[in-house]
């Protein structure tokens, strides 16, 4: 196989033996797809009194993730520079603290398709309303409402397909 056709547990474990020791607290979470790799690890949560303001204790998790940020830059840029060119996919960054995760880079790729005069309406509404920007900016919208509303039944797609691609390698090899 390839690294350009590398399984997600061979992403993992490839980025499990280069990241370096103490960034993140547990494994991070690492989430591929055809054109990129997104690695979200959380960082150690900041010590405060008990007494801590909300304020302070988002001041010091925003500082936090800055200082991880800033920190870690040349090192994750060497990261993702060797797996982009092994995994022939972007390498994206971020860091999960306490109930936020901030991304620090992610990759806008281009999603081109066809949609009739209904759909072209309903994106153009978004867009007439100041709701979006453009009509890609109502798609990807649209995209993430789906993904928030129905995220249990994607997962269930998701599974699905995982058990179709183990049952094809289970399968008989072609003559």
């Amino acid at each position: 196989m390839s690294h350009a056709t590398a399984t997600h547990d061979e992403i993992t474990g490839w980025f499990a033996g280069r990241l370096t020791d103490g960034w993140f607290v547990g494994a991070p979470e690492i989430t591929v797809d055809r054109e990129e790799i997104l690695v979200v690890g959380t960082v150690a949560d900041v010590e405060l009194p008990a007494d801590a303001s909300d304020a302070a204790r988002a001041a010091a998790r925003a500082s936090r993730i800055e200082r991880f940020r800033e920190e870690t830059r040349d090192t994750r840029m060497a990261i993702a520079e060797d797996a982009q060119h092994r995994f022939r996919k972007i390498v994206s960054w971020g860091v999960r603290l306490g109930d936020e995760r901030t991304l620090f880079t992610t990759a806008g790729i281009p999603a081109m398709t066809r949609l009739r005069q209904p759909e072209r309406i309903v994106l153009d509404t978004l867009v007439e309303a100041g709701v979006a920007r453009s009509r890609s900016d109502a798609l990807a919208w649209c995209v993430k409402l789906v993904g928030e509303h129905e995220g249990e039944w994607i997962d269930r797609l998701r599974d699905a397909l995982g058990a179709v691609e183990a049952a094809r390698k289970a399968g008989p090899t072609g003559a």
